[in-house]
């Protein structure tokens, strides 16, 4: 497979690559800045140098025209402020969304986070961030050109992967090792029968490709 990610800097992302390229997908991380891009080579993805703050739509269809499977995983980060929330977390990912459409990449799956809600209320930049996530999740469910799937853990650790996990519609909250979310990822890209599906994540007792089969109705 071909399997384009969007933020392919981030510390999911990165992972997410290492995996993919692993086991003979072919990567290729869309970044922001061109100093990011030996990173990506270590872990065996092709950096694309593009900003998906001010790209076209058409900019990002053709950079991920081909491709097999699309992968939002920006973000604008911790210590940003609200107004970048809006236009990573939200505008990046409807962009992102409406480029993979026009260049008729099907398979798309969404690093979300876990509470993402259009309608959630407050004020801290937190509470901006789970607007955002939530709005920009929307949006995506309601592209029918989009076999999408919706994943979004719970607290990030950089705690050793387990390859144990919990993946419902509903898990509650808890922590969950970055490693392992990008190991549900990679088998999410190619799990076409989990489209249509908002899923959450948290550490549990179940290895990561049961949990997948057991969504997918496998």
């Amino acid at each position: 497979m071909r399997i384009v990610i969007a933020g392919g800097h981030g510390q999911i992302a990165l992972r997410l690559e290492r995996l993919l390229a692993a086991r003979g997908d072919e990567v290729a991380g869309i970044i922001r800045k061109a100093e990011q891009a030996d990173e990506l080579r270590e872990v065996g993805a092709e950096p694309v140098v593009l900003d998906l703050e001010s790209a076209s739509v058409d900019e990002v269809a053709e950079r991920l025209r081909g491709a097999d499977a699309a992968v939002f995983a920006a973000g604008a980060g911790p210590g940003s402020g609200a107004a970048r929330k809006d236009t990573v977390d939200k505008a990046a990912a409807v962009l992102f969304a409406d480029a993979a459409v026009r260049a008729g990449v099907r398979r798309f799956v969404v690093v979300s986070s876990m509470g993402a809600d259009p309608g959630h209320q407050g004020d801290e930049i937190f509470d901006v961030y789970l607007r955002a996530k939530g709005e920009a999740d929307a949006y995506v469910r309601g592209q029918d050109a989009l076999d999408w799937t919706i994943l979004r853990p719970g607290q990030l650790t950089d705690d050793a992967g387990t390859g144990l996990v919990r993946l419902e519609a509903r898990t509650g909250r808890g922590p969950i090792p970055r490693d392992d979310v990008a190991a549900v990822l990679a088998e999410l890209v190619d799990t076409s029968a989990t489209a249509g599906l908002t899923l959450e994540l948290i550490s549990g007792p179940v290895p990561v490709s049961v949990a997948v089969k057991s969504v997918a109705g496998n």
